[in-house]
């Protein structure tokens, strides 16, 4: 049996790994597979990330560039652009992104490509597995006929799973080996062998009883994360017209020891997961005339934070006898998280374009983000690109308004209350203390 002929591979060590696509998924588990002891071989499009890694450079911040330089020197890691050599691999990964079109319906352009090299030399022995998020039914209603155009049989001849990526960069107490993998399969024999080669790397496998229900699991975990954020947003909202404060609510809420779990408020979600993800299951729930509204009306709501950021510096410089137009605003963080270089659907963009837009002057700094461009969805404030300003005292004292939208450790938030006339903070990143012993004005979400 091809199951019985992978695991003996997995479990002997003699397995090769072969991973698709080296960015914030791929990297990591590549890495990962190679401490452990197999072969592991990245494929990329990108040859400069392909010679990155095999001159053990990582650009990846959860990556070290000691347990890179470790993996390639032992010659269990190297990266190629030559697909040709998936032939070669026993197990092959998918982890390439997979994001939304303009009408918000799932892009899977990218799967479909590393799909269609695997097609052109899939061979009888091998185990494919799909990491990318996506929609119910990409596995066995796309990948499945694909390989088995070939005349390849599965189960006879090769093997089909899908387990979710669950990756959350810049964090240091989880990463690939002790987050729990979940794994499906298109059949027992495809779960079995996925649960094998997740097993040597990671502590813990929850096997499912299909791809289906592994699909849907990963856009579960993320639409909960949007719909909960989006019902702190709209409190938050609601305590801005009430005059109270939203964290504090929160933090009194959460004392409670049971039927509450505390979600908060911020300037709109980012990165490439929270934002897009629920768009999938609610695209794949409209296929079978099912409207998810709950997904509808939380992204309602967290598209509109940005706007009402807008409206918190509008307000507060209106206090200070300011107008927006000719009013100089510096962004304190843009990334869409703190901490991390990453600035996919950023709040900040949206944010920084409408400020631009209302005449504003608008800086930035963010120690992880030298340069800000911005696409053709964020033009009504021109568009042009920004770089990173120091955050030097100068700066911020000319600044009519600080924004605080993303919470990286490196900022001094003591000095900046220090010497801002007027702060907005989105993340609620000015403690207690220093808001009470802070000459600025202070306004929070």
């Amino acid at each position: 049996m091809v199951k019985e002929e992978i695991k003996g591979l997995i479990e002997s060590g003699r397995a090769r790994v072969g991973v698709i696509g080296l960015g914030y998924v791929g990297l990591p588990l590549a890495v990962e597979f190679a401490r452990r002891g197999l072969r592991a071989t990245g494929f990329e499009v990108d040859e400069a990330k392909a010679a990155a890694v095999n001159r053990g450079e990582s650009y990846i911040g959860d990556v070290t560039g000691e347990a890179l330089g470790e993996a390639v020197a032992a010659e269990r890691l190297r990266a190629t652009t030559d697909f040709g050599e998936l032939s070669h691999c026993d197990a092959i990964i998918i982890c390439v992104p997979t994001p939304l079109r303009k009408t918000k319906e799932p892009d899977i352009s990218y799967i479909l490509a590393a799909a269609e090299q695997i097609q052109q030399r899939l061979r009888r022995g091998q185990l494919v597995i799909l990491e990318s998020t996506t929609y119910p039914g990409t596995t066995d209603e796309v990948l499945l006929p694909m390989f088995e155009e070939r005349g390849l049989k599965l189960d006879e001849d090769f093997l089909l799973a899908f387990s979710p990526e669950r990756v959350d960069p810049g964090n240091p107490h989880f990463q690939t080996h002790n987050i729990p993998k979940v794994v499906g399969g298109c059949t027992e024999d495809s779960t079995e062998a996925a649960a094998a080669l997740y097993s040597t790397i990671v502590r813990e496998v929850h096997a499912v009883s299909s791809a289906r229900v592994a699909e849907a699991a990963k856009l579960l975990e993320n639409t909960f994360r949007a719909v909960n954020i989006g019902m702190a947003n709209e409190m938050a909202r609601l305590c801005y017209h009430l005059g109270i404060d939203t964290w504090e609510v929160i933090r009194a809420a959460a004392t409670k020891p049971f039927g509450f779990m505390p979600f908060y408020p911020g300037p709109g979600l980012g990165g490439h997961c929270i934002p897009l993800d629920p768009h999938y299951l609610s695209w794949k729930a409209r296929q079978h005339g099912f409207e998810s509204r709950f997904i509808g009306l939380a992204e309602e709501v967290n598209s509109r934070m940005p706007e009402h950021v807008v409206r918190l510096v509008s307000d507060a410089l209106n206090e200070e006898r300011k107008a927006v137009n000719g009013s100089r605003v510096l962004v304190v963080g843009v990334a869409y998280k703190k901490d991390i270089a990453d600035v996919r659907e950023s709040p900040a963009l949206s944010i920084i374009d409408r400020l631009r837009a209302k005449g504003a002057e608008v800086s930035y700094h963010d120690p992880f983000i030298p340069e800000l461009r911005f696409d053709d969805t964020h033009t009504e404030g021109g568009g042009e690109p920004l770089q990173s300003v120091a955050l030097t005292d100068e700066e911020v004292l000319a600044a009519d308004c600080c924004v605080i939208v993303t919470d990286h450790s490196q900022v001094d938030y003591k000095r900046l209350c220090e010497l801002s006339k007027l702060i907005v903070d989105t993340r609620n990143a000015l403690g207690r203390e220093l808001r009470r012993t802070s000459c600025a004005k202070i306004v929070r979400l």
